[in-house]
């Protein structure tokens, strides 16, 4: 405050050619400066947002007085450095005044203790409402650097409010800033790129972002030697990158978009690592991505950071190397490369939901379409891991950890391994689960572990369990006429398992269920208008009738399988010779 002190005391006039001093200024003015300096000197205790302070203060910056003005200006900008609280229309009045001043240096200050008082909310609004932004755009315009960089930084101040977004869109701020991104002084760089940021939150505003040119700058600017603009473009880009539509236009863009965000996994920022991640990830809900960050020589890099002891840098690369999985091709890839291990301690990471879903999903992606890449994963512990985490983990974390089971199961040659393991002791109980997405995923598990297997013992021993659910009490609840007939389904075609399965005790235990056969027995007479009509949120009409007519079909066959046992009259040895006969 010590030039305005200056700016104040100089302005009482002076000397003429007769020596004397003439009167420059007028009385309240010089009033509103004695005022003012007594203020400064108690500024601790001083509030200059209202009052007798403020009033001083708007005196200044009403006057005709350019050096009054400044003094008024540097004043603002000082006081609203070190306190920042909603102000209203009388505090901002005289700050906007004062940003229409033709002198550079009330322009700088009256620009920088708007940006100041821009980090307020309810601010952020006034300031608009008052036709704030519209004077900041003429700023942006300065030959000035120092204005510049202040009214770009008042315009990133605002656009973290999601009602002037929409405003700043549709303004000619939008090209400013994306011109000003250009600039060779980094504070402006930087500022600009900040607010650009800002304004890729909603899918309108990235799109008006990518019209107005933004793409080719942000992209440009990844190489920047500021860790800082190299955070906001590479931030912008992942924002961009969540719409279809602007990935197609990132691919035209520049061709090495891929190359520049995996080399920013090696920076020193471990901010920008995280962000250029997060930008593969989102770039990586297409296919030609997720096979171009693979050949790319991405993964080195992505396993780096899954290793990391830094929560954000997990979760960022974890979320990539999901999408990433999902194409077949880079299921072997991504397995040679080592991530099965790491994938697999992640499960127990229980500080974040989200990394654990990510990184079974991940697991069961891998296991997808490769007998090797299944045997890889289950001979690695990852059942073993599922089987201690699964009755603790949320119930998202269980749905993918019963998902991942269902898809290993479909392999005949682990089949015996992962009963002998005993994964029906998990996942018979959460056949129960309150949560549909579990409870459907358990028994598809359960289901493909029933079909083909030579020794059906594990079914046997937990048909009867008497602690948390038995696999007779699954078989009748998914069977109940009440129930999903996505859920009837799974259980009268595992019941058909069974019993090609050819084991007699099992076969005999399911044969002299009542609950079970009649429930198979209801399902095959059941006539077009009695059939199961409940489906899923997640079964479309078109399946449900599709499903309708399997469902009627298999049960048919599996009810006649049944008489053919209950006509033995209990002796099912002869049902079992003939079977064998066949």
């Amino acid at each position: 405050m010590g030039n305005t002190c200056s700016c104040c005391t100089d302005c009482f006039g002076k000397r003429n050619r007769t020596g004397l001093y003439e009167p420059l200024l007028q009385e309240n003015e010089r009033e509103a400066i004695a005022e003012l300096l007594q203020y400064l000197e108690n500024r601790n205790q001083t509030n200059f947002f209202e009052g007798e302070p403020l009033h001083a203060l708007s005196t200044l910056a009403y006057s005709d007085n350019v050096d009054l003005q400044r003094s008024a200006a540097l004043a603002f900008a000082e006081i609203t450095e070190k306190d920042v609280r909603q102000v209203g229309r009388e505090t901002l009045d005289p700050i906007l005044f004062l940003l229409q001043s033709h002198d550079v240096e009330v322009q700088r200050a009256a620009s920088a203790s708007l940006g100041n008082l821009a980090v307020n909310a309810e601010n952020k609004l006034l300031i608009v409402k008052l036709n704030g932004l519209e004077q900041l755009i003429r700023q942006m315009g300065s030959p000035n650097v120092e204005v510049q960089c202040n009214a770009v930084g008042c315009i990133t101040n605002l656009a973290t409010h999601d009602d002037n977004k929409a405003k700043i869109a549709k303004s000619d701020a939008l090209r400013l800033l994306v011109d000003l991104a250009r600039s060779k002084d980094q504070r402006v760089q930087r500022n600009s790129t900040g607010a650009l940021l800002n304004m890729t939150h909603t899918q309108e505003n990235r799109q008006q972002l990518v019209n107005a040119g933004a793409i080719q700058v942000l992209i440009g600017l990844l190489n920047s030697p500021d860790a800082d603009v190299q955070y906001y473009c590479t931030t912008a880009l992942s924002n961009i990158a969540v719409d279809a539509g602007n990935r197609k236009k990132l691919a035209q863009t520049d061709s090495r978009l891929v190359q520049y965000l995996i080399a920013l996994m090696d920076t020193k920022s471990l901010k920008v690592q995280c962000q250029a991640a997060l930008a593969l990830r989102n770039l990586a809900s297409d296919e030609k991505y997720q096979l171009e960050i693979v050949r790319c020589k991405g993964l080195p890099p992505l396993l780096r950071l899954l290793k990391s002891a830094f929560l954000p840098l997990i979760l960022s690369s974890v979320a990539c190397i999901r999408n990433i999985s999902i194409h077949p091709a880079n299921e072997s890839p991504i397995i040679d490369e080592g991530f099965v291990n790491p994938l697999i301690d992640l499960l127990s990471y229980d500080e974040n939901e989200e990394i654990q879903c990510h990184a079974i999903s991940t697991l069961r992606n891998l296991a997808a379409s490769s007998e090797r890449n299944k045997r890889a994963i289950v001979e690695a512990g990852a059942v073993e891991r599922i089987k201690q985490l699964i009755g603790v983990v949320p119930p998202t974390v269980q749905t993918e950890m019963t998902a991942a089971i269902a898809v290993l199961a479909l392999s005949d040659d682990l089949k015996q391994r992962l009963l002998a393991s005993g994964v029906l002791e998990v996942l018979v109980p959460l056949t129960s689960s309150d949560n549909m997405e579990v409870k459907g995923n358990s028994a598809a598990a359960i289901g493909n572990l029933s079909s083909k297997v030579k020794d059906y013992t594990p079914f046997v021993k937990v048909w009867d369990s008497p602690t948390a659910g038995s696999l007779h009490s699954f078989l009748v609840h998914f069977l109940d006429e009440e129930q999903d007939i996505a859920f009837q389904h799974i259980g009268v075609w595992t019941v058909e398992q069974f019993l090609e399965g050819n084991d007699k005790e099992l076969v005999t235990k399911i044969a002299q269920s009542p609950s079970i056969v009649q429930s198979i027995r209801r399902i095959a007479n059941a006539g077009p208008e009695e059939r199961p009509k409940k489906m899923t949120e997640h079964t479309n009409e078109d399946t449900m009738d599709e499903m309708d007519g399997d469902i009627f079909g298999l049960a048919k066959r599996v009810a006649g399988m049944l008489q053919e046992v209950q006509s033995t009259k209990g002796d099912t040895e002869k049902w079992f010779i003939g079977k064998r006969q066949q």
